[in-house]
Order: C-alpha cells, then structure tokens, then sequence
C-alpha cells in the first residue's frame, strides 16, 4: 500500500485536510515527509519487524509516521491520547516499542513514561511541535534526511491494541506479507476501491488510534483521495465539515448519529449535506430507529459493515437491504460465518449463537497465547466473543458481546436490546445497560442515562422512563432502576466502559 503514484502525478493534490484548523498536507508533502522519517527509522537501526510507537492527537503528522513505518516494514502502535502515562508505558513496553513519536501537545505523558517503563525508554524518541530532554525536535530532526524512498522499502502494518474496555489492552498482530509496498494491497483495498472514486473527499471524524480511522483513512490516501480529518469530533463540526468540503464520503459510529440527531432541527439542517454519496458506520451496534432516521435525513447512502480490529471476518450491508432487513448487518464479506452453540454445534437461522468466522486474516494476540487458543475452535474458526443469529437469507443481527450477558434468576439478557430502546427516547441522549448483583436473583438490570438536557435527570423523569421501557420491552430485559450520569464512559469510537459503571454502583 502506498502513495508514491498520486505523489508523482499530483504532487498538489490535498491529501489531509485538517478541521477546523484547514491545515492542508498535499500528497507531494506527505510523500516526501514519509520518506524522510522513514530514513531516520533505518538510521537508527530499525529493520523489519520492529515496532514504533505513536502517542499523537489528531493532527498534521500523524499520517506520515504511519506511512514511514508502513514502507519501512514496521509495525506501528497508534495509543490511545486519553491513557494515563502508566496505561501508555505498558503498551509500549508490551510491544517492544524501538521508537516513540510523541506529539508536543501529549508532552506531559510522554515525561512521565521514564518512571513507567520497566526496562527504560526505548533508543528512538521524537517530539513534533514541542520539546523535550532526551527526544529529538520534529520535523527539525529529519530536515537532513532526503526526501527519497529508503533503498530497502517493504510494507510494515498496523499493531493495534483493543480498547481494554474488559481488561488491559491486547495487542492485535498480524504476520508481515513481507513484500514491497506496492505489491502489498492493505486490509480494506478491495472495500475502498469499490465504494470510492478518485474525486471523492473522505471524512475521518474519530481518532486515528483507532483502527477503523486509521486504515479507512489511509487506505483512501493510496487511492488518490482527499482525507478531511476531524482534530476532534463534535456533531456540529463534522456537518459543517461535509458542507465546507463538499465530503462525499465518511465513516461514523452510531453515538455520532445519535448526537448529530439530536442536535436541534433549525441548526441541524442549515448545513448542505448533499454532496454526500456513500458513509459507512461500523464499531458498535446501531439502533434500528437511529439509522432509519438517518436515512430519512441523508437518504438510502447510509451503509454499514460489522468486523472488528483483529479483522477475523467481516460483513457488509447496504442501505437498500437494510430497508428491508432492518437491524441486520449484512452478509459475509471476507470469510464464511458460523452461528455455534456452547458446544460448538452450529445453529439453525434465527437462534443466538456465538459468531465464528472460516477464512479471514490471522492473527495474535502479542504475548497471549492463551486468549490466542481461546478465539479459535478446532477447525480453526475464529470468534472474538459476540453473539448474534442469522436469517434465512443468511443475513447477520448482533445479539451482543458474550461479556456483557446479565444473568438474572437464570435468565439470560442481553441488554443492547434495552439502551437501544433508551436512546431513541427524545430527551435522551445516551444509555448504557448492564448488570449490578442482587441477593435474590443473582444479578439485576440497571440503566444509567445521560440526558439531552442535564435539568431532565430528576427522580420524577427516572420513573417515567421505566414506565416508557416497560410499555416497549418485556419486563424482564427492562432496567429495576435509572441512574443519571452528566456522560457515560465510552471509546471514542463508542463502546461502553461498562466495568466502571458496574463498579459504581455495586
């Protein structure tokens, strides 16, 4: 994967545009700013196989540490800006980091790696826009490299680590395809080229340490298009943004439609929206009345795809199959899916089962062996835990994530099925569901809201928010109680902190 033929024949071409700064990085600059950095890597010994680590917020540079590591056939670990200098330093020392690029806003954190990492810092330490003892200044250390390519290029690849909403961190490896740049497609190529053209601008509104942002992004910059990259998320901004830039294309994550949404109706719709042709969202589970509200709103362009980081197997479904299968996620994409039972049987369509995908990519979990076995059966199919059925059409709906399972008086619950039911309430803006031990029934469904309006969290709006749930749910998957929370705790690509939430109110 790479951006040297764009770079060659239209040097001028915005590759990144940043909002709201509108700090542009044409594809001749970004080319040129790969190579030198991916000098550096090589002069200061990194061969392939090596791992760079990326503590960097969204912003002019970040791209090109990710294309100088990718053409120099290393691994790179994007961390999450939000984790305390602890959290980072055990990413880093768990991937073997040879090298750190910091960015001078997260300067802080990076201070306070030295007394975190066990065996030191690592040889390599870069600091863009700020300074630092010990780390060299970017770009000022890479102004005497050249801005040609390495002599040994060869493609490295993303080491993403999940969001540790269950745990710590697990690192996500994939074996390098030890081939040159240009031979070596990247995860999503065939997706991509499919759903974009060469005149397309694409909107990345979520941080690029996470996976989705940085492989979309990336992967429409190997193809010639423009990346619109959001410095932050916030609902208005990324309206304003499509219109600004006449985007064509986006990736989201259902909280962003929920909030877009929810934005009032006169300043929703004073932005021009037209010049969209294709989004796509992905990440977490999407409520039904959301997404037809956004199709209401944008039209039938509203696709979706169902993966995850270790890229084990994918679905896809387009809007116009989602009118009529409502709730699925689509079809097989990339490898052959399996609905198993606790025994490892498969299931007929329409009962819940762990979902196995056959084919796919392989991977590890670095350092894990154990979790590595437990994300296969014996055939060799791979699962990473969520639970779903399908139709007879052979079409996917998610259930939910094993780990998020109450089980109340021996019943099982799985309660996405409740905070989508939440969220479509008009004066509530988020919902999160999830379990809290009770003496009886072993365990018991609580609800913690955040409200569009924070004068709506009163004990009288509590009450006739469960009254609404139980007209609309079976009683047993509703919540006992609500609780009120100024904003719940979520990735920013949307997934629940549940385990914080259960340990408050436990």
């Amino acid at each position: 994967m790479q951006i040297r033929d764009t770079a060659v024949a239209t040097p001028d071409k915005p590759a990144i545009i940043m909002y709201p700064s509108g700090t542009v990085v044409t594809f001749g600059e970004l080319e040129a700013r790969a190579n030198r950095l991916a000098h550096l890597f090589r002069d200061a010994g990194l061969v392939e196989g090596d791992v760079v680590a990326i503590l960097m917020e969204n912003n002019e540079h970040m791209h090109a540490v990710m294309w100088a590591a990718r053409r120099a056939g290393l691994y790179y670990v994007p961390i999450n800006t939000n984790l305390t200098a602890a959290e980072a330093a055990y990413i880093i020392d768990n991937s073997s980091a040879k090298a750190i690029v910091g960015s001078g806003k997260l300067r802080d954190t990076l201070a306070g790696l030295r007394d975190q990492l066990p065996n030191g810092l690592p040889p390599v330490l870069v600091i863009a826009d700020g300074q630092l003892d010990g780390w060299q200044s970017y770009p000022e250390c890479v102004a005497g490299q050249p801005d040609t390519p390495i002599d040994d290029e060869i493609e490295g690849d993303l080491l993403q680590y999940s969001s540790g909403t269950t745990g710590r961190p697990k690192g996500i490896k994939r074996e390098l395809p030890h081939l040159p740049p240009a031979e070596a497609p990247g995860l999503m190529a065939a997706l991509v080229s499919f759903w974009m053209h060469p005149d397309a601008v694409y909107l990345s509104p979520a941080p690029l340490y996470h996976t989705a942002p940085s492989v979309w992004s990336m992967q429409t910059q190997a193809g010639g298009i423009t990346t619109v990259v959001m410095e932050k998320f916030d609902a208005e901004g990324a309206l304003d943004a499509i219109d600004r830039y006449r985007v064509t294309h986006g990736q989201f994550v259902p909280v962003m439609f929920t909030r877009m949404l929810k934005l009032p109706a006169d300043k929703r719709l004073s932005y021009d929206v037209s010049s969209l042709e294709r989004v796509m969202h992905a990440a977490a589970p999407c409520p039904v009345e959301i997404k037809q509200q956004m199709i209401d709103w944008w039209g039938p362009i509203v696709d979706e795809y169902y993966a995850s980081s270790e890229a084990h197997g994918s679905t896809l479904i387009t809007a116009d199959e989602w009118l009529t299968h409502p709730g699925s996620v689509g079809r097989p994409l990339a490898g052959a899916l399996h609905i198993l039972d606790e025994d490892g049987n498969e299931l007929p369509p329409g009962q819940a089962g762990e979902i196995y995908f056959e084919g796919g990519f392989d991977f590890e979990y670095l350092n894990d062996p154990g979790k590595t076995a437990s994300s296969r059966d014996a055939r060799g199919w791979k699962t990473v835990g969520d639970i779903g059925y399908v139709d007879e059409e052979g079409f996917l709906y998610l259930t939910d994530r094993r780990h998020h399972m109450i089980i109340s008086g021996g019943v099982n619950i799985y309660p996405q099925e409740a905070e989508n039911l939440l969220v479509t309430h008009p004066l509530v803006m988020d919902a999160a569901v999830f379990p809290i031990p009770d003496d009886e029934m072993g365990q018991s469904v609580k609800a913690a809201v955040q409200t569009v309006d924070p004068s709506d969290a009163t004990p009288e709006f509590a009450a006739e928010l469960l009254a609404w749930v139980r007209d609309r749910l079976a009683h047993y998957k509703c919540p006992r109680s609500i609780s009120f929370e100024e904003q719940l705790p979520r990735t920013d690509t949307g997934k629940l902190y549940k385990q914080e939430l259960m340990k408050k109110y436990s």
